[in-house]
C-alpha cells in the first residue's frame, strides 16, 4: 500500500510577519505594498510619480516612519515591524540632516541602485511546529507534498530534528515566490524521485502563469510503478485572483494532457485556494482540473474517500474552505482504497477548541495549531 498526502506546513521555523492567520486583515495591506514596491523598482526610469509611490509604500511597510515634525524619515530598527529595505550597491534614497526635511529618494531608475524589499520574519510558535511534525508522523504517507516550506535546508533539518530522518528523500526547487513559501516533496526509503521538471518560467499571453512553481516530480515506488506528482499552490483568494487560477489550472491540465497521452499514472496536489461553492460543483477557476470529461478525477469524487463531519480542509472546513486536493489520473483509480483529512493539528481562527473534529490535547489556543489547514491523503494499492 502506498500513502500520498498534501500538506500545507504554514512555514516551519520562520513565517513573515504580515502572514498572521489570526489576522490577516493587517498583512493584507503590507502584502499588497510589498508586491507593488518590488514591481515599480523593476522599472528602468523611476518618474516623479513613481518615487512619490515608492516612499508612500515604504511608509505603509513601516521602512519610513512620520516623526514628531510630520516629516518622513527612515526608521532604524533591527526588527521591523514588516520589511527591510535591502541595498547591495548605489543609492536608492537620501536623508537629509534637518529632521524636517522628508527622505528623498534619489534613484533616477534601476541601474542606480541593487536592492529589494524583503519581508520581516519571526520564528513559528515551537509547540506548533512539533504539532506540524506530530501530524505528519501520524499520517505516514509515503509520499507528501509539503506547501509553504521556507526552504530546502529547512525541510531537511526538520526531517532531521523532528521526524527522526524517516523520509529518506527531501526536495524543493525556489519558485517565483519571493516571499519563502516554496512548495516540495518528501518521500520515504524506496520511493526514488528521478526526473525533477521546474515549470517555473511557462508563460501564456498574459506573463508568468506559476505563483510558486508546480514542480513535477518522477516516482517510482518499491514496486516499480512509476508517478508524476505534480504539487501546487495556487494563487491565494486575497485580492481575488480568480483568473490566475483558471491560468493556473489550465496549464496543469495541459502537462497533465501530454503526460497521460504517453500513458504515464499522474497525481496533482497540493493547495489550489479556491472551495467548491457546494458539494457537487466544483471549484470555478479550477474546472480545467475537474473536467467530468478530462483526464483526472478529485480524491473527494472517489468511493472510500471520507471528510468526516466537515467537508473542507481550511480554518472552519466549510466547503468553500475546501482548499486542498488530491487529483489523480484515471489509470490510477483501480488502485485506490481509501482516503481521508486529517484535522487533529488544525485549530483555525476560532478562540476556543473546534467540537466538529478531535484535535491534540498539547494545542490549547490557535497559536499553537500545526497549520491552518488540514493534511489530507490517498492509498493506492501499487
Amino acid at each position: 500500500m502506498v500513502t500520498v498526502a498534501a500538506y500545507n506546513l504554514e512555514n516551519l521555523f520562520a513565517r513573515p510577519k504580515a502572514f498572521d492567520p489570526l489576522d490577516w486583515s493587517a498583512g493584507e495591506p503590507i502584502l499588497q505594498a510589498y508586491g507593488e514596491f518590488n514591481a515599480l523598482i523593476t522599472n528602468d526610469t523611476y518618474s516623479d510619480a513613481d518615487r512619490d509611490r515608492m516612499r508612500e509604500l515604504l511608509l505603509e511597510v513601516g521602512v519610513y516612519y512620520r516623526n514628531t515634525h510630520g516629516a518622513i524619515r527612515r526608521r532604524p530598527s533591527p526588527t521591523p515591524a514588516w520589511a527591510w529595505l535591502r541595498k547591495n550597491r548605489g543609492d536608492f534614497d537620501r536623508q537629509p540632516r534637518d529632521t524636517t526635511d522628508d527622505v528623498e529618494i534619489t534613484a533616477t531608475g534601476r541601474g542606480d541602485w541593487i536592492g529589494w524589499l524583503e519581508l520581516a520574519t519571526e520564528p513559528t510558535d515551537e509547540i506548533g511546529t512539533r504539532m506540524t511534525a506530530r501530524v505528519i508522523n501520524d499520517v505516514d504517507a509515503d509520499i507528501i507534498a509539503v506547501v509553504e516550506a521556507e526552504d530546502r535546508p529547512s525541510l531537511v533539518r526538520f526531517n532531521h530534528d523532528m521526524l527522526n530522518r524517516q523520509y529518506r528523500h527531501v526536495m524543493l526547487v525556489d519558485g517565483n515566490d519571493e516571499r519563502g513559501i516554496d512548495v516540495g516533496i518528501m518521500t520515504k526509503p524506496g520511493f526514488a524521485i528521478g526526473t525533477i521538471r521546474s515549470h517555473v518560467d511557462t508563460e501564456d499571453h498574459i506573463g508568468t502563469i506559476f505563483s510558486r512553481d508546480c514542480p513535477q516530480y518522477q516516482v517510482t515506488t518499491p514496486g516499480g510503478t512509476v508517478l508524476h506528482v505534480l504539487v501546487n499552490h495556487f494563487k491565494s483568494q486575497f485580492g481575488g485572483g480568480d483568473d490566475k487560477r483558471r491560468r493556473q489550472a489550465d496549464a496543469v491540465r495541459d502537462i497533465v494532457d501530454d503526460l497521460v497521452a504517453d500513458g504515464q499514472h499522474v497525481i496533482v496536489l497540493g493547495d489550489l485556494n479556491e472551495g467548491q461553492p457546494s458539494i457537487d460543483k466544483p471549484p470555478e477557476s479550477l474546472k480545467a482540473l475537474f473536467d467530468d470529461d478530462g483526464p483526472l478525477v478529485s480524491c473527494y469524487d472517489l468511493d472510500g474517500f471520507t471528510t468526516g463531519e466537515r467537508p473542507g480542509t481550511f480554518d472552519t472546513c466549510s466547503i468553500r474552505n475546501r482548499l486542498d486536493y488530491i487529483l489523480i489520473s484515471h489509470s490510477l483509480t483501480p488502485a485506490f482504497t481509501g482516503g481521508t483529512v486529517f484535522r487533529k493539528g488544525l485549530w483555525g481562527t476560532r478562540k476556543t477548541r473546534p467540537t466538529a473534529w478531535d484535535t491534540y490535547p498539547d494545542m490549547t489556543a490557535n497559536i499553537h495549531q500545526a497549520s491552518d489547514h488540514a493534511a489530507i491523503t490517498i492509498d493506492l494499492d501499487l
